[in-house]
């Protein structure tokens, strides 16, 4: 187990910059109104999941629990990541304190590693619905969901401490470095060292391997027996229900996998700076704006609890 040794060679960086998206101005400006628009688009469209799934009696099912507990995180992720970048796109370029890059680091990738193994869980939730519906409620206790999101987040504090850790006790050259990227993030950071960085790419990609492609893998398998259920139901309306749950969640996984599979599998050798830091802008951005948008879109249950919830805030405004 690696054990947390900050540098402290006086010759290393005290501090990290953030590259500038651009220099103009006016283009600074609208980068910043466009991200802050659709930070305030995710805070306000996963705080409706989590308040429609808290408020609604109907929703307190399995699904729900894991779609509200998938919303917390996007909140929680893109807050780690967004009001710094935002800080940093208008005027000069901020330091960030070596401390204050590995923090970030930590739980920029403890949140994102807990989403995917959140979406995993999901998978086996929907496999166990559609297989096994008579058996749902007896294996689907609150209890155990209480355990597997909780296992979820313990096994992604543990990669991510480990991995965090290791990355910080490389030495870093020069007194303050540019990281070409809006977080400090793994690849980027690695690139920075004045050091033999073989070992510890390894290791970013055995904990890619097991954030990545073992919960993907798990997804495949269940979506497999999913699929097999689904087309032995005869009725055309309920494989059509059944198709509509699961297309939601497969989205989100497709989506999410990819994009984090093409920065973090990647060979180095194969892949830019650059390209880092658009696709970056995909799972910081994208996908937890989507996630609200694809499950209220795609799912009656949702949408009808919405409903209500503004009819009933429209009705006492009236009053």
């Amino acid at each position: 187990m690696f054990a947390w040794k900050p540098v402290l060679n006086q010759s290393g960086p005290t501090e990290f910059v953030f590259r500038v998206f651009t220099t103009v101005p006016e283009f600074q400006a609208l980068l910043f109104l466009l991200f802050l628009l659709l930070y305030l688009m995710i805070l306000c469209g996963n705080t409706a999941i989590i308040g429609v799934v808290c408020t609604h009696s109907s929703l307190r099912t399995p699904m729900y629990f894991f779609l509200s507990n998938l919303s917390l995180l996007e909140i929680c992720y893109t807050t780690v990541v967004v009001p710094l970048m935002l800080s940093n796109i208008l005027g000069a370029q901020k330091p960030i304190p070596l401390a204050g890059c590995g923090a970030q680091m930590f739980f920029f990738v403890t949140l994102g590693s807990t989403d995917c193994f959140l979406l995993a869980v999901m998978a086996y939730d929907r496999y166990v619905a559609i297989c096994h519906p008579l058996h749902y409620t007896v294996l689907m206790t609150h209890k155990l969901c209480v355990q597997m999101v909780a296992g979820a987040l313990g096994l992604a504090l543990l990669l991510s401490l480990q991995l965090t850790a290791l990355i910080f006790t490389l030495r870093f050259c020069g007194r303050r470095r540019e990281i070409n990227h809006f977080l400090c993030d793994v690849p980027p950071v690695l690139r920075l060292a004045c050091a033999d960085i073989r070992v510890h790419q390894a290791v970013l990609y055995v904990v890619g391997v097991l954030v990545l492609t073992v919960p993907f893998l798990l997804i495949c398998v269940s979506y497999v027996f999913i699929t097999s259920a689904i087309l032995r139901i005869r009725g055309a309306e309920g494989r059509r229900r059944a198709f509509s749950t699961c297309s939601s969640h497969l989205s989100v996984v497709l989506l999410q996998y990819g994009c984090c599979a093409l920065v973090y599998l990647r060979p180095q050798s194969s892949s830019s700076e650059g390209e880092d830091r658009h696709i970056a802008l995909v799972y910081t951005f994208v996908t937890p704006l989507l996630n609200p948008l694809i499950y209220t879109l795609r799912n009656k249950d949702v949408k009808g609890a919405l409903k209500k919830v503004l009819s009933t805030k429209g009705t006492s405004e009236a009053l």
